[in-house]
């Protein structure tokens, strides 16, 4: 009987490619090897046994040629049998464009453009998993259609610290919030076959000293805090790929980490997919070879896992079983991933479809953080003129800095949003107000700084613009060359002077809106005190501009939720307060689980704005907790209900948000956890019932003595609230 392959399409190349690789292993007739299609759901189903036949005729050389970079952005597959290289591609928002083959420049191509989508914070105030499934299904269609098989994203590391540099590529400060939008985005790229890597595993929490840091935390505060969306990664959205963080942890490096790749990754999670290191994150041959790792990314001549991997083995000191393994791993995933041409012929990849679906974004992530006197929406009846001041109403985010970014298509400004929303019915005019530049800072090791001073020019034509002016928005934050990849930001305060620009322009025109376009938290207090309104906006993607004026202008209700803390103070962060960041060689978690808002809610400290904290144009009344029962078992599911209203004049969303605090416990606990939330859309008077669900399962710790999980017997609150700080409803049940 011949090898049954079940194809769902059937391209030249594919055949070219099935036809060499049967022909040249010489398959039993038993095989049977199932690969399916663009389009069509993926997983590593493939037979070890099926592909231990492949790996019985490679070579050594062949073997270890797999497990090491080709390329820039690529490993080797086996010419000799037909089987193709894997293509790596960034990045979490957006497909990088097409590099040199062995370096970092651009090949300048027109046919690599592709959709800027927001980014992390941006997503995580969205408090949306299905938002996140379609931003990661549209990825995953523009990386395929570039020829692309793998996507190193999603970035899911925990925000421990309120200045951290890649805050933009993450999530949020909250493990459960991170883990149900890191399985949508999952889920949605590997839906259109291709496989996601997750990043980066793990504990890497700061960019500062990134590449030597080693990172000191307990194991329960690992286990329940930074871990999880790692976990669910793996077992809920069967991720094909893992990436190494650049640090250490206890010692270990990350990408030669046994207890981290082999014991809980690969045995306890059972994660079937390939670990690739970071680029240029491997620091040894035989440690990281019998650590985990299985692709090394990055390295000059591949200068670990090339000829002194080959070596290593035929000295003995690493076993061939051990390259096997490795090699099964990632002929798993070519086997899932159906090989595709480059780029195929007349295929556009930033399409419309792509573009709405990073409008719908955008515009459920802004979120509104003041609305005095209800200044917003603007109404363009009462209107006649509006002053736009701020270098970050037509400045653009899809690149700058170091790191990944997009070459993309179009982006949409805040300034050319609203234009075109309001076209000629009003005077809008532009004043640039500051200028983004930066200093070498010699005292701190010639440190790149922004440079805040006042530009007294552009202040001065900025105040007078906002005098003659009926209503004045100011666009205020930070960019893509401040807020990048290896470095992390000095402090909170906003750059280039803007203070000064916002306190001068709010003394002339109180009815002054500011916007803030970054994507961490900032230290507002002065913009708080100064303007009646404030909005952030994010690194807001392709459509941000058209999303944010349909907000301003009341097109849309802002719905968004903070994916973390804004601290009155940098000092009262956890890290900064026990003086724990950024630590030299090593970095203490000594806040332990006490991240973000736990430390806020149990120390007592008010933050600026709470987690999960956004306003709408519109209210809502909660009433009628109810649970299912008043008792449940360690295997049972809770189940709480709600009547939730929308009490405005106005359609609205409302993010429910469910939080468990624990009653006369025994164990050392945050005040409050996140455990449940969900986003409902409401008609103005409109009444739904709400019901979320909190398997109890949710509730156990992580117990160090016995290195496992175990669930605490007692009375605990569920709490439901409109934030961490806004707790409208409360529900004593028993576990």
């Amino acid at each position: 009987m011949s090898p049954i392959i079940f194809l769902k399409k059937y391209s030249a190349g594919r055949k070219t490619f099935l036809v060499a690789l049967f022909s040249a292993i010489f398959l039993s007739p038993s095989v049977s090897i199932k690969l399916l299609s663009q389009g069509t759901k993926i997983d590593l189903t493939l037979s070890d046994s099926k592909i231990d036949i492949i790996i019985s005729g490679m070579s050594l050389e062949e073997k270890i040629a797999m497990l090491h970079g080709n390329g820039m952005f690529s490993s080797a597959g086996i010419s000799r049998l037909g089987i193709p290289e894997m293509k790596y591609t960034d990045g979490p928002f957006g497909i990088r464009e097409e590099l040199e083959k062995n370096s970092w420049n651009s090949l300048r191509l027109t046919t690599d453009s592709a959709t800027f989508f927001p980014t992390g914070s941006a997503l995580a105030a969205t408090w949306s998993p299905d938002l996140a499934y379609l931003l990661g299904n549209a990825l995953g269609e523009e990386a395929k259609i570039r020829g692309k098989d793998v996507l190193l994203g999603p970035a899911v590391n925990i925000t421990r610290v309120p200045t951290g540099g890649r805050t933009f590529e993450y999530l949020s400060e909250d493990p459960f919030l991170n883990a149900r939008l890191t399985v949508g985005y999952i889920k949605g790229v590997q839906d259109r076959g291709v496989g996601a890597c997750v990043k980066h595993f793990a504990l890497n929490n700061q960019e500062t000293n990134r590449g030597r840091v080693n990172v000191i935390v307990d194991e329960r505060t690992m286990r329940e805090i930074y871990l999880p969306p790692f976990e669910a990664a793996v077992k809920e959205a069967n991720v094909f790929a893992v990436m190494a963080a650049y640090n250490k942890i206890a010692g270990s490096w990350c990408s030669e980490d046994g207890d981290l790749l082999n014991r809980i990754l690969k045995k306890e999670w059972g994660f079937n997919g390939l670990v690739v290191s970071d680029w240029g994150g491997t620091h040894s041959t035989v440690k990281a070879a019998i650590g985990g790792l299985d692709v090394e990314m990055g390295t000059s001549g591949s200068a670990f896992f090339g000829q002194a991997l080959i070596d290593s083995v035929k000295a003995g000191h690493v076993p061939i079983e051990v390259i096997n393994e490795k090699v099964r791993r990632i002929l798993r995933v070519r086997f899932a991933v159906e090989p595709v041409s480059e780029t195929k012929t007349g295929a556009v990849v930033s399409t419309p479809e792509h573009g709405k679906i990073a409008y719908q974004v955008a515009s459920h992530s802004i979120v509104l953080l003041k609305n005095a006197s209800h200044i917003l929406p603007v109404d363009l009846n009462k209107v006649r003129s509006i002053a736009v001041i701020g270098e970050n109403a037509t400045r653009k985010f899809a690149s700058g800095g170091f790191g990944a970014g997009v070459k993309t298509r179009y982006e949409v400004t805040p300034l050319e949003g609203l234009q075109r929303k309001i076209g000629n019915k009003i005077s809008i005019k532009f004043a640039q107000g500051y200028k983004s530049s930066f200093i070498q800072n010699h005292q701190s090791g010639g440190r790149r700084l922004p440079n805040n001073a006042v530009d007294s020019v552009l202040l001065k034509e900025a105040v007078q613009l906002a005098k003659n002016s009926d209503i004045t928005i100011i666009f205020a934050g930070t960019n893509r060359e401040f807020e990048s990849e290896s470095s992390d930001r000095p402090d909170l305060k906003l750059p280039y002077g803007q203070d000064n620009l916002i306190s001068a322009v709010t003394a002339v025109n109180p009815k002054t809106i500011v916007v803030l376009v970054a994507a961490a938290p900032l230290d507002l207090n002065n913009a708080e005190n100064s303007s009646p309104a404030l909005l952030i906006s994010w690194f807001n993607g392709s459509e941000g501009g058209n999303a944010l004026a349909d907000v301003i202008l009341g097109n849309v209700n802002p719905s968004g939720k903070l994916p973390f803390t804004f601290p009155a103070s940098l000092s009262d962060s956890p890290a900064f307060s026990l003086g724990t960041f950024p630590g030299d060689n090593n970095a203490y978690y000594k806040e332990e689980s006490l991240v973000g808002y736990r430390w806020f809610d149990t120390k007592n400290i008010k933050p600026l704005f709470p987690f999960g904290f956004g306003l709408s144009y519109t209210g809502f009344s909660y009433s009628g907790i109810k649970t299912d029962k008043l008792k449940y078992r360690s295997n049972e599911t809770i189940q709480v209900t709600l009547e939730l209203k929308n009490t405005g004049k106005m359609n609205g969303d409302e993010v429910v948000q469910l939080y468990v605090h624990r009653l006369n416990s025994q164990v050392e606990w945050p005040e409050k956890e996140l455990k449940g939330f969900t986003r409902v859309s409401l008609n103005p008077g409109e009444s739904k019932k709400v019901t979320i669900s909190l398997p109890v399962s949710q509730l156990r710790y992580w117990d160090a003595k016995i290195h496992d999980w175990r669930l605490e017997s007692g009375k605990i609150q569920v709490m439901i609230g409109s934030s961490s700080s806004d707790i409208r409803l409360v529900k004593n049940i028993e576990i």
